[in-house]
């Protein structure tokens, strides 16, 4: 049995404007109401609680209100960003269910069939959603029912936090005022004045008289909301990703006709991205045995790419391992981390010339899906001063996790340093702040022929204790160069002047 959540915010409007105008706080007993342009009269959108108590509704016209009471505050309606906004709001609630339905201007409909169990039922479920909508500042109200007529009903007419259990919404139903059906205003104009002020008393006409005195509309609501005719809503979906799907007259099982189906898909789903100029990073493959399950495998590149040979071509050693049962009877193929790219144009031969960056990814594709996406890894910039600080691991595949500024080019590194700074010997400058001119390195004397330098370090003080300050935590680095060609980078570690700490020179990595 399906059940469904309305949530309905009778200040939707309002709120939405206050949140997007927080600079005009107006103080809640203020009446307020919002002002839109309807078939060139000037009428009122929405209302806020003040202004209801004086007799203010949504659609009056605005002289009329005015006159009413002329204390009344008004802003320009904007019902493009309200509905832009229900649509993020809808969005965002797929975190509760996966199916989530406008509905008209300011509700929406949530089925949470079998969902309800992970926040420990449907009461919790609702008082989660709730705190959460009232921490944004969007007050609503709320009710669960088997169907979205019978749930907007109570939502709108009934008690807030209603739930209905399950084939018992007719009780509920029966004190609630006939315009809880959705009806025409029309038939619910007639409704009123032939007296009917509940629900339970539309329930008692027969079916016949029923229909041809208030219309089939007015029976199709009513069976609606009772479960007995099924309402079709039309639930807001994500965006489909980029999907390839190939199906079999007959089951196949062999594994070179998996490899070559393989291949196959992957080519459909890669001319899909080439139509429309993207490439993945991410890429999964489906194969759907006929006992209903699917066997999925996954690979990835180092770089967002659609070259179906390539990618088809890492998922053969993950084909091999597939246990095709009583056979595969369809096969699909997605793409995930989708991102653009751009197309390079042929030389006068018509060969594409791969970039630098392009021609080392085929390689780092086969090593991270062979070895392990955890054993092949990327050096990735960190914000620190410290140059050891300044990198950390990251995942060959996929685009880097990281929000650091690149490494700024006018301050060059060498491609690896060392593990940890290793000490010199023989050290001799003209001056202090001057390169050294020779230095001795494991046993050898090197003679400096070029240096550039000092570029001046400090250590991050606020990571220590004050007092484990010191000038000794000053570098000075240099990039060198001896009369062999050799390139160095090192660095004096203090400043002179203090007979009790001198300076003294280390090796912290080598240029290639």
């Amino acid at each position: 049995m399906s059940r469904i959540l309305c949530a309905w915010s009778p200040g939707w409007a309002i709120a939405n404007w206050r949140r997007r105008n927080p600079q005009s706080e107006r103080p809640p007993e203020a009446p307020f109401a919002l002002i839109e342009t309807v078939a060139a009269v000037r009428r009122l959108h929405a209302v806020n609680t003040a202004g209801q108590r004086l007799g203010l509704f949504a659609g009056q016209k605005a002289t009329d209100a005015m006159a009413r009471a002329p204390e009344l505050v008004n802003a320009e309606a904007e019902p493009e960003a309200d509905a832009r906004a229900l649509d993020a709001l809808v969005d965002w609630c797929v975190r509760f269910s996966p199916a989530v339905a406008p509905d008209g201007a300011d509700s929406l409909f949530l089925d949470i069939t079998g969902v309800s169990h992970l926040w420990g039922g449907e009461a919790e479920m609702m008082a989660d959603f709730r705190q959460r909508l009232l921490a944004a500042g969007l007050p609503f109200r709320l009710a669960i029912a088997d169907t979205p007529g019978a749930a907007w009903a109570l939502a709108h007419y009934g008690r807030d936090g209603t739930i209905a259990p399950p084939g018992g919404q007719a009780d509920l139903l029966k004190p609630l005022p006939p315009a809880a059906l959705r009806l025409e205003p029309e038939a619910a104009a007639q409704l009123d004045r032939l007296g009917f002020r509940q629900l339970g008393q539309l329930m008692e006409i027969p079916r016949g008289p029923l229909g041809r005195r208030f219309g089939a509309h007015t029976l199709t609501r009513l069976d609606q909301a009772l479960g007995r005719w099924k309402e079709a809503l039309a639930f807001r979906r994500p965006p489909t990703p980029f999907v390839a799907r190939l199906a079999f007259f007959e089951p196949i099982s062999a594994p070179e006709d998996m490899a070559r189906v393989s291949a196959d898909v992957c080519a459909r789903l890669c001319a899909k991205l080439e139509t429309h100029g993207r490439g993945a990073r991410r890429f999964e493959l489906g194969f759907c045995r006929v006992d209903g399950k699917v066997l999925p495998l996954s690979v990835g590149l180092a770089l967002p790419g659609r070259d179906a040979a390539r990618i088809a071509k890492l998922f053969v050693p993950k084909v091999e391992t597939v246990d095709p049962g009583f056979g595969i009877d369809a096969v699909l193929a997605w793409a995930y981390e989708v991102e653009p790219i751009g197309g390079r144009q042929a030389d006068a031969l018509g060969s594409l010339a791969p970039a630098p960056e392009e021609s080392l990814a085929p390689l780092v594709d086969r090593l991270a899906n062979r070895l392990g996406a955890e054993r092949v890894w990327r050096a990735a910039p960190v914000e620190s001063h410290v140059p050891e600080r300044a990198v950390a691991r990251t995942p060959a595949l996929g685009a880097p996790k990281t929000a650091a500024k690149p490494w700024d080019p006018e301050t060059p590194r060498p491609v690896r340093l060392f593990r940890r700074p290793e000490p010199l010997e023989q050290v001799m400058a003209l001056t202090p702040d001057e390169p050294p001119r020779q230095f001795r390195w494991r046993g050898r004397m090197h003679q400096v022929r070029r240096a550039e330098g000092p570029e001046r370090i400090g250590d991050e003080w606020w990571r220590r204790e004050i007092g484990d300050v010191s000038v000794n935590q000053v570098r000075d680095y240099y990039r060198v160069e001896d009369a062999d060609g050799a390139r160095f980078w090192l660095f004096r570690a203090g400043l002179y002047g203090d007979p009790e700490a001198p300076p003294k020179w280390w090796l912290h990595g080598l240029f290639g």
